[in-house]
């Protein structure tokens, strides 16, 4: 049951309106070139409240000597200077706008909104060879170094680095060139250039056809470079796309061989793929190659001594050693250089940029084993004394360590699986229509989609994916867009309709104009979301990240510290002769444990805690509509204490409509609407698109959910013509209808005019209010003439979601730029305690910052531009998918499904993983807490209990498996039941 008036907490803030749709929004202009000398700075602009604030600082900036352009915008508190920097520094804008009463903060060039400057390039790269938060961390250190790099992050789950550059200073080859200098293997996937194209070639079966391509493709004009591999059929071209597009491209290759070679995209996504199951499956013929050669190793150790014929051949003297010494060091020495050769390179490359991971430890660990067993053979021969030799150990470890790293790259491809997902929903091909100069269809032509251009008309059949996003010219059809949604429930498209590309068509044929493609789909942004995310790092990864950078030195002082000490405890006598090995020294004795120590403290399960989870959590979010910015997202969700819900199309469906129109002067209700509709037309208000509705279903009895739009109205000239037009923020409008003024809007506008409101009206206006509805007050002449009453409904699941997030801990708060009254009245219909009304748009990112002042994490819902300031003030942005893409951008997370039950999946989601990322850590700390004492003999007094070095290989490899499938068990989460969270018991 809803709680009394009484409970509830009613704020009504000193900046007021009466609706938080009648807004002003004010958006930063958009990047131009900027002038040689100039610079553009933007510039965090706190304390403006209203338009003349904003006003007082662009004129605080216009008046510097140097300024050339500023643009102030109220919303995102933040203002936008071009200014000579021969005259001005950054420090002389920012005090001149202290000295005009604000604070403020110079943004870093990388978080600038905008087109990024001139030159400035995004580009992705696939890096091999990365075992551990080491590798990561010094691929990191070498790109950050590079002349050119604004930007370098590098995802050790993902095998890539995305890299912010300058093209003018550096290039995409710069950078291979650099990774591979390293000692990693690097190559370029892709950037925001779009300037290059993978595509596969079929018809190239000799040297001939390869000549013969490749003069086709040197022949044609704007191509830069290109390479082409005849054994896996790829050709990677770098075009100019100013000159040159893709389409062109490959039309002019197939049309210049008469159609001999048949050429189709390849996606970079899928060519990731591909290099990933390349690598799964090199380490694998590794693995198999040293089981292969340590078999024999193990029957000759354990199986042969109890076969005496073949016993006695092993024991058998060829030269200075028996037969059994010279088969190990054959086998052995085959899997230490051949098959383990990958692990020197890895640790050269390691050393050489003067860091150390997991493969140093491998190489020292088995590099030591195999020293001494050969060093014990000769030793042996020169002086007849044979200690025992220890090349199993080597041969055992590589062994495991390939299997261990085998299983943690299937294991790591199972968290990658979600964008693996995103790229198979998008079709492959896409039905042309040809038209001539008339617009007349002539013929069709099946391409790839991703050849698809803007402006291109598409034939899409029954039962096919829609190619791309784009508006429907022809035909009606329902589409399953539960892809994006999440509902099952088809959708009526008809002429006008949009479309998003790799939804499906049911029934009927569609005609589609296509408005996005390549990276400017909804698909495609999807994509880039969650691999951002996956290449984020929460900051607790950034403390493993420093834990891995220093342990591995740590590790190889304890396992010198290990062997002096045992070596000194036998050499004075301090444990007994008896617990040498047959033929052994204190040295031998000293060096197993030394071994032990460095291989099984290696920190590859630390680095993989976190982003194996962060990966699998972006994924299974994508399946369940909540797309996740990123992990330090993720860490920040889990603690949200307030979740701040707006209320216009977030609490509520955000499709206002007339319930009442009344009038108070005697005019004829037909003419009362007329007036109203005539002032709201030139309005973008979601509010007068109601009132327009309204007003046209009066007088022509159309569908009111139909949605002509005011064009229409205008082209009908059935309303009145106004002049002087002027929508007015936080108020209403007003123009001028037969020289007469119109106000439409709230009492304050109706106070500031000198309108007066009767107690009949004030009454009525009220018990709409507290009805939850809006009313609307209309004055014509200077006299008030009526009132119209606009309810927007509330989401059906907002009461429920409400309710399941108190019981989880979670404070809701409701803010709105309604007046009070209606405030109350829904608040009272969702159970919300703590309301915060009539605030104006921009004081919404103050009440953020009014929670946040005790350390509190907040959250903030919205899907309007008029939210995205508090998106971005609060610790936590959630965008309602159905909202605008400034909201989205501003936002951490995206409710793709526009469904409030989304919210309480995010924080549940967020709380899961990072339960997960503990336990995680709980298992890479344990095992190295509990193992390195083991591993350097701390128990072999008391307990003799001792760990070998292949059995402290197995424990290493096992536990970054173990790590990686605790991570992957979040694939199994599910979407939390309202049920059980209100714990309703259904019967």
């Amino acid at each position: 049951m809803a709680p009394g008036v009484g409970g509830l907490q009613l704020t009504s803030l000193a900046a007021a309106s009466d609706s938080d749709d009648l807004e002003d929004v004010r958006l930063l202009d958009s990047y131009d070139e900027v002038d040689a000398g100039a610079r553009r700075i933007q510039v965090t602009v706190t304390g403006m409240t209203c338009a003349a604030c904003s006003n007082s600082v662009e004129s605080a900036l216009k008046s510097l000597d140097g300024v050339i352009s500023a643009s102030v915008a109220l919303l995102q508190n933040k203002a936008d200077v071009v200014f000579n920097s021969a005259l001005l520094k950054d420090e002389d804008i920012k005090n001149a706008i202290e000295d005009a009463g604000f604070e403020a903060d110079i943004l870093p060039e990388s978080s600038t909104v905008g087109k990024m400057p001139h030159g400035t390039l995004v580009g992705q790269f696939t890096i091999g060879g990365m075992t551990c938060a080491a590798c990561v961390n010094s691929v990191e250190g070498i790109l950050r170094k590079l002349p050119g790099v604004k930007r370098a992050v590098v995802a050790l789950a993902t095998s890539s680095g995305e890299v912010e550059y300058d093209s003018s200073v550096i290039s995409k080859d710069d950078i291979v060139n650099a990774i591979e200098d390293s000692g990693f293997d690097a190559s370029f996937l892709q950037s925001n250039e779009q300037d290059k194209i993978i595509l596969g070639v079929v018809g190239v079966y000799s040297v001939i056809d390869g000549q013969v391509l490749e003069g086709i493709i040197s022949s044609i004009k704007g191509v830069r470079q290109f390479h082409f591999d005849q054994i896996s059929g790829e050709l990677d071209v770098l075009f100019d796309p100013e000159v040159l597009s893709s389409r062109s491209l490959v039309d002019e290759i197939q049309g210049g061989s008469n159609g001999k070679f048949k050429l189709h995209v390849r996606s970079p996504y899928m060519r990731m793929t591909s290099k990933g199951v390349e690598e799964i499956s090199t380490i694998f013929r590794r693995f198999i190659s040293s089981l292969f050669l340590s078999v024999p190793l193990f029957f000759v150790k354990v199986v042969c001594p109890h076969i005496p014929f073949m016993y006695s051949l092993l024991l058998r003297r060829c030269g200075p050693f028996l037969m059994s010494d010279w088969l190990k060091w054959a086998l052995v020495s085959l899997i230490q250089f051949v098959i383990g050769k990958c692990f020197y390179i890895a640790a050269g490359r390691a050393l050489r940029n003067g860091s150390t991971n997991m493969d140093v430890l491998v190489a020292v660990g088995t590099t030591a084993s195999y020293v001494y067993s050969v060093c014990a053979l000769l030793y042996g021969a020169l002086t007849g004394f044979w200690s025992p030799t220890y090349f199993e150990t080597s041969a055992m470890l590589i062994t495991f360590v390939l299997l261990g790293k085998y299983l943690e790259c299937l294991a790591k491809g199972k968290t990658s699986d979600a964008i693996k997902k995103l790229v198979e929903l998008a079709p492959a091909t896409a039905l042309l229509v040809v038209k001539d100069k008339g617009g007349k269809c002539i013929d069709e032509r099946e391409i790839d989609c991703l050849l698809v251009q803007p402006g291109d008309t598409l034939k899409v059949l029954p039962g096919a994916k829609i190619p791309t996003d784009g508006i429907v010219t022809w035909g009606s059809s329902y589409v399953n867009e539960s892809m994006v949604t999440g509902e099952s429930v088809p959708i009526l498209k008809e002429v006008n309709a949009p479309v998003i590309g790799g939804t499906i068509n049911f029934h009927g044929v569609l005609h589609v104009r296509a408005s996005k493609v390549g990276s400017d789909t909804v698909l495609s942004q999807i994509i880039s979301l969650v691999e951002t995310a996956q290449m984020s790092k929460a900051p607790i990864q950034k403390f493993a990240d420093y834990v891995a950078s220093i342990f591995v030195p740590l590790v190889v002082s304890l396992a010198l510290l290990t062997l002096l000490c045992w070596y000194i405890a036998g050499a004075i006598g301090a444990y007994p002769e008896e617990w040498l090995p047959e033929n052994g020294n204190h040295f031998v004795f000293a060096l197993m444990f030394s071994i032990s120590v460095v291989v099984i403290a290696c920190p590859c399960a630390v680095g993989l805690a976190t982003p194996t989870a962060v990966m699998v959590a972006t994924g299974v979010g994508a399946n369940n509509g909540v797309l996740i910015k990123g992990g330090d997202a993720l860490e920040r969700a889990q603690r949200v204490k307030y979740v701040i819900f707006d209320k216009t199309g977030t609490l509520t469906q955000g499709k206002a409509t007339v319930t009442t129109a009344k009038t108070f002067t005697g005019m004829e209700r037909g003419e009362f609407l007329k007036l109203v509709a005539s002032a709201e037309a030139s309005s973008e208000h979601p509010l007068a698109n109601a009132i327009l509705a309204y007003a046209r279903h009066f007088h022509f009895f159309d569908d009111l959910s139909a949605d002509t739009g005011t064009e229409n109205d205008a082209k009908t000239g059935w309303l009145f013509d106004i002049s002087d037009f002027s929508a007015l923020p936080g108020k209403g409008v007003q123009c001028f209808i037969d020289g007469k003024l119109i106000l439409v809007g709230n009492r304050k506008l109706m106070a500031e005019n000198g309108i007066h409101i009767s107690t009949e009206v004030e009454n009525f206006v009220v018990e709409l209010e507290e009805s939850a509805k809006t009313g609307i007050l209309v004055a014509y002449n200077d006299i008030l003439t009526g009132v119209l009453g606009i309810a927007d409904p509330l989401k059906r699941e907002a009461s429920v979601v409400i309710e399941g997030l108190q019981k989880m801990g979670v404070t809701p708060v409701m803010v709105t730029g309604d007046n009070w009254r209606t405030a109350r009245a829904v608040a009272k219909e969702v159970n919300i305690s703590d309301v915060r009304a009539e605030v104006m748009p921009a004081g919404k990112a103050d009440v953020v910052r009014s929670f946040q002042k005790d350390g509190s994490i907040v959250a903030m819902v919205g899907d309007g531009i008029n939210d995205s300031p508090a998106l971005a003030a609060a610790d936590v942005g959630m965008a309602i998918g159905a909202g605008t893409d400034i909201a989205i951008e501003a936002a951490d997370y995206v409710l793709m499904r526009n469904n409030l039950e989304d919210v309480i999946t995010a924080i549940d989601l967020s709380r899961k993983t990072f339960s997960r990322i503990r336990l995680n850590y709980v298992f890479a700390m344990a095992y190295n807490v509990v193992a390195i004492p083991v591993a350097a003999g701390v128990f072999y007094p008391s307990l003799r209990i001792k760990l070998p070095p292949w059995v402290a290989g197995a424990c290493m490899a096992l536990s970054s498996v173990s790590v990686v499938c605790s991570s992957l068990l979040l694939k199994r989460y599910r979407r939390p039941r309202l049920t059980a969270i209100l714990e309703i018991i259904v019967e």
